[in-house]
Protein backbone atom coordinates (compact mmCIF):
# COMPACT_ATOMS: atom_id res chain seq x y z
CA UNK A 1 0.00 0.00 0.00
CA UNK A 2 1.32 3.40 -0.91
CA UNK A 3 0.91 6.82 1.71
CA UNK A 4 -0.06 9.62 -0.77
CA UNK A 5 2.30 12.14 0.31
CA UNK A 6 2.29 16.39 -0.14
CA UNK A 7 5.56 18.39 0.15
CA UNK A 8 5.42 22.06 1.29
CA UNK A 9 8.67 23.54 0.49
CA UNK A 10 8.98 27.53 -1.17
CA UNK A 11 12.44 26.67 -1.65
CA UNK A 12 12.54 24.44 -5.10
CA UNK A 13 16.25 22.94 -4.39
CA UNK A 14 14.77 21.82 -1.30
CA UNK A 15 11.78 20.39 -2.51
CA UNK A 16 13.48 18.25 -4.90
CA UNK A 17 16.13 16.87 -2.68
CA UNK A 18 13.48 15.85 -0.53
CA UNK A 19 11.58 14.16 -2.85
CA UNK A 20 14.66 12.49 -4.41
CA UNK A 21 15.32 11.17 -1.17
CA UNK A 22 11.61 9.70 -0.60
CA UNK A 23 11.69 8.36 -3.99
CA UNK A 24 15.12 6.60 -3.35
CA UNK A 25 14.82 4.99 -0.13
CA UNK A 26 10.80 5.62 1.02
CA UNK A 27 9.51 3.82 -1.93
CA UNK A 28 6.22 3.30 0.26
CA UNK A 29 5.59 7.00 -0.16
CA UNK A 30 4.16 8.56 -3.15
CA UNK A 31 4.90 12.06 -4.45
CA UNK A 32 1.10 13.73 -5.19
CA UNK A 33 1.60 16.78 -5.25
CA UNK A 34 3.74 20.08 -4.04
CA UNK A 35 3.51 23.22 -2.80
CA UNK A 36 5.53 26.62 -2.50
CA UNK A 37 3.68 28.82 -0.28
CA UNK A 38 0.75 28.55 2.49
CA UNK A 39 -1.69 29.17 -0.09
CA UNK A 40 -1.29 26.67 -2.57
CA UNK A 41 -0.67 24.36 0.60
CA UNK A 42 -3.95 25.04 1.83
CA UNK A 43 -5.30 24.13 -1.69
CA UNK A 44 -3.41 21.38 -2.36
CA UNK A 45 -4.32 20.11 1.09
CA UNK A 46 -8.03 20.48 0.61
CA UNK A 47 -8.07 18.99 -2.98
CA UNK A 48 -5.81 16.25 -3.05
CA UNK A 49 -6.81 14.94 0.48
CA UNK A 50 -3.13 13.47 1.14
CA UNK A 51 -2.42 10.38 3.95
CA UNK A 52 1.08 12.58 4.49
CA UNK A 53 2.22 16.30 4.66
CA UNK A 54 6.15 17.33 4.97
CA UNK A 55 5.58 20.79 6.15
CA UNK A 56 8.20 23.52 5.74
CA UNK A 57 7.90 25.72 9.16
CA UNK A 58 8.86 28.61 7.19
CA UNK A 59 6.57 29.63 3.91
CA UNK A 60 5.67 32.85 2.23
CA UNK A 61 2.36 34.15 2.68
CA UNK A 62 2.70 33.91 6.54
CA UNK A 63 3.30 31.78 9.41
CA UNK A 64 2.22 27.91 9.35
CA UNK A 65 0.21 28.39 12.62
CA UNK A 66 -2.40 30.03 10.32
CA UNK A 67 -2.61 28.38 7.71
CA UNK A 68 -2.93 25.42 9.29
CA UNK A 69 -5.94 26.92 11.45
CA UNK A 70 -7.99 27.03 8.42
CA UNK A 71 -7.54 23.26 7.58
CA UNK A 72 -11.22 22.57 9.07
CA UNK A 73 -9.97 18.56 9.84
CA UNK A 74 -6.80 16.98 9.85
CA UNK A 75 -7.11 13.97 8.39
CA UNK A 76 -3.41 13.66 7.84
CA UNK A 77 0.14 12.73 9.05
CA UNK A 78 2.50 15.31 9.58
CA UNK A 79 6.12 15.90 9.81
CA UNK A 80 7.33 19.18 10.11
CA UNK A 81 10.52 20.01 8.44
CA UNK A 82 12.51 22.99 9.73
CA UNK A 83 16.12 24.66 9.72
CA UNK A 84 17.39 24.60 13.46
CA UNK A 85 14.77 27.24 15.13
CA UNK A 86 14.82 27.39 18.42
CA UNK A 87 10.81 28.31 18.79
CA UNK A 88 9.89 25.98 16.32
CA UNK A 89 12.10 23.16 17.81
CA UNK A 90 10.37 23.68 21.33
CA UNK A 91 6.77 23.72 19.54
CA UNK A 92 6.86 20.14 17.97
CA UNK A 93 8.34 18.78 21.07
CA UNK A 94 5.42 20.25 23.35
CA UNK A 95 3.07 18.57 21.18
CA UNK A 96 5.09 15.38 20.63
CA UNK A 97 4.75 15.97 17.21
CA UNK A 98 7.41 14.79 14.44
CA UNK A 99 9.74 16.94 12.89
CA UNK A 100 12.77 16.83 11.01
CA UNK A 101 16.27 19.13 10.83
CA UNK A 102 17.67 20.74 7.96
CA UNK A 103 19.27 19.59 6.19
CA UNK A 104 17.80 16.45 6.20
CA UNK A 105 19.14 13.35 7.94
CA UNK A 106 18.36 10.43 5.99
CA UNK A 107 17.77 7.70 8.87
CA UNK A 108 16.07 10.26 10.68
CA UNK A 109 13.45 10.84 7.53
CA UNK A 110 13.21 6.94 7.28
CA UNK A 111 12.43 6.66 10.81
CA UNK A 112 9.99 9.31 10.66
CA UNK A 113 8.51 7.94 7.37
CA UNK A 114 8.11 4.42 9.06
CA UNK A 115 6.58 5.98 12.15
CA UNK A 116 4.06 8.00 10.43
CA UNK A 117 3.06 5.15 8.58
CA UNK A 118 3.20 2.42 11.59
CA UNK A 119 1.53 4.93 13.91
CA UNK A 120 -0.38 7.49 12.50
CA UNK A 121 -3.70 7.76 14.41
CA UNK A 122 -5.60 10.41 12.20
CA UNK A 123 -7.78 11.41 15.82
CA UNK A 124 -4.39 11.90 17.77
CA UNK A 125 -3.14 13.76 15.13
CA UNK A 126 -6.08 16.57 14.94
CA UNK A 127 -6.01 17.03 18.57
CA UNK A 128 -1.81 17.16 18.62
CA UNK A 129 -1.96 19.55 15.92
CA UNK A 130 -5.28 21.21 17.17
CA UNK A 131 -3.02 21.61 20.57
CA UNK A 132 -0.13 23.22 18.57
CA UNK A 133 -2.23 26.01 16.93
CA UNK A 134 -4.01 26.64 20.52
CA UNK A 135 -0.43 27.24 22.42
CA UNK A 136 0.39 29.66 20.13
CA UNK A 137 -2.42 31.70 21.63
CA UNK A 138 -2.12 30.80 25.40
CA UNK A 139 0.50 32.46 27.80
CA UNK A 140 3.43 30.27 29.09
CA UNK A 141 1.52 28.45 32.03
CA UNK A 142 -1.57 28.16 30.60
CA UNK A 143 -0.07 26.10 27.53
CA UNK A 144 -1.11 22.45 27.51
CA UNK A 145 1.96 19.60 26.78
CA UNK A 146 1.56 16.50 25.09
CA UNK A 147 2.27 13.02 27.56
CA UNK A 148 2.03 10.51 25.13
CA UNK A 149 1.62 7.12 26.56
CA UNK A 150 1.10 3.32 25.32
CA UNK A 151 -2.86 3.52 24.55
CA UNK A 152 -3.48 7.72 24.76
CA UNK A 153 -2.01 11.01 24.74
CA UNK A 154 -2.66 13.55 27.69
CA UNK A 155 -2.45 16.72 27.26
CA UNK A 156 -1.60 18.46 30.72
CA UNK A 157 -1.73 22.23 31.73
CA UNK A 158 1.97 23.66 32.49
CA UNK A 159 0.65 24.62 35.99
CA UNK A 160 -0.54 21.61 36.45
CA UNK A 161 3.11 20.23 36.64
CA UNK A 162 4.85 20.13 39.47
CA UNK A 163 7.88 18.21 38.73
CA UNK A 164 9.44 16.05 36.65
CA UNK A 165 11.92 13.07 37.26
CA UNK A 166 14.34 11.14 34.84
CA UNK A 167 14.37 7.85 35.18
CA UNK A 168 16.44 6.55 32.09
CA UNK A 169 15.44 7.05 29.30
CA UNK A 170 11.61 7.49 30.58
CA UNK A 171 10.32 10.81 32.71
CA UNK A 172 8.25 10.88 35.81
CA UNK A 173 5.77 13.75 35.69
CA UNK A 174 4.19 14.54 39.09
CA UNK A 175 1.27 16.62 39.17
CA UNK A 176 -0.68 18.54 41.35
CA UNK A 177 -3.55 16.34 41.51
CA UNK A 178 -1.18 14.05 43.14
CA UNK A 179 -1.36 11.73 39.76
CA UNK A 180 1.74 10.41 38.31
CA UNK A 181 2.44 10.01 34.55
CA UNK A 182 5.35 8.11 33.06
CA UNK A 183 6.46 9.25 29.45
CA UNK A 184 8.88 7.36 27.17
CA UNK A 185 11.27 10.47 26.63
CA UNK A 186 14.07 12.03 27.96
CA UNK A 187 14.28 14.94 30.87
CA UNK A 188 16.32 16.58 28.46
CA UNK A 189 13.79 16.43 25.86
CA UNK A 190 11.56 17.74 28.19
CA UNK A 191 13.57 20.79 29.76
CA UNK A 192 14.28 21.91 25.88
CA UNK A 193 10.46 22.17 25.73
CA UNK A 194 9.38 23.51 29.07
CA UNK A 195 12.21 25.93 30.46
CA UNK A 196 10.50 28.83 28.43
CA UNK A 197 7.77 27.96 30.56
CA UNK A 198 9.44 28.40 34.04
CA UNK A 199 11.08 25.05 34.75
CA UNK A 200 13.87 24.73 35.91
CA UNK A 201 17.10 21.81 36.11
CA UNK A 202 17.91 21.61 39.58
CA UNK A 203 19.79 18.23 39.10
CA UNK A 204 20.59 15.66 36.58
CA UNK A 205 17.73 13.54 37.76
CA UNK A 206 15.05 16.36 38.01
CA UNK A 207 12.84 19.44 37.05
CA UNK A 208 10.95 22.01 38.92
CA UNK A 209 8.19 24.57 37.86
CA UNK A 210 9.19 27.12 39.53
CA UNK A 211 5.89 28.30 39.92
CA UNK A 212 5.30 25.54 42.84
CA UNK A 213 8.51 26.32 44.37
CA UNK A 214 7.67 26.85 48.38
CA UNK A 215 11.17 26.86 49.95
CA UNK A 216 14.51 27.25 48.85
CA UNK A 217 16.60 25.08 51.72
CA UNK A 218 20.38 26.18 51.95
CA UNK A 219 20.85 23.40 54.34
CA UNK A 220 22.03 19.91 54.01
CA UNK A 221 23.77 20.49 50.78
CA UNK A 222 20.44 22.73 49.34
CA UNK A 223 16.99 21.64 48.28
CA UNK A 224 13.80 22.65 47.46
CA UNK A 225 10.42 22.41 49.37
CA UNK A 226 7.43 21.63 46.61
CA UNK A 227 3.44 22.54 46.83
CA UNK A 228 3.33 18.86 47.46
CA UNK A 229 5.47 18.73 49.59
CA UNK A 230 8.84 17.05 47.97
CA UNK A 231 11.78 17.76 48.24
CA UNK A 232 14.06 18.04 45.29
CA UNK A 233 18.10 17.88 45.55
CA UNK A 234 19.64 20.82 44.10
CA UNK A 235 23.59 20.02 42.51
CA UNK A 236 26.18 21.80 43.39
CA UNK A 237 26.85 22.89 39.15
CA UNK A 238 23.32 23.64 39.24
CA UNK A 239 23.13 26.09 42.82
CA UNK A 240 24.65 29.63 41.20
CA UNK A 241 22.47 29.19 38.54
CA UNK A 242 18.83 28.20 40.70
CA UNK A 243 19.94 30.95 42.70
CA UNK A 244 20.02 33.89 40.23
CA UNK A 245 16.54 32.03 38.34
CA UNK A 246 14.51 32.31 41.47
CA UNK A 247 15.86 35.15 42.93
CA UNK A 248 16.12 37.45 40.43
Amino acid sequence: MKVRALVVEDKPANRENLIGLLHLYCPQVLIIGEAADNDEALEKINSLHPDLVFLDVRMPGGDIFTMLEKVKEISFGIIFVTAYDEYAFRAFQFNALDYLLKPIDLYKLIESVNRAIESISIKEENVRLRNLVDNQKRTDQDKRIALPQDDRIDFIPVRQIIRCQSESNYTRFFLDSGAVIMVTRTLKEFELALESCGFIRTHQSHLVNSMHIKTLVKSDGGYLKMSDGSSVPISRTRREELNKRILK
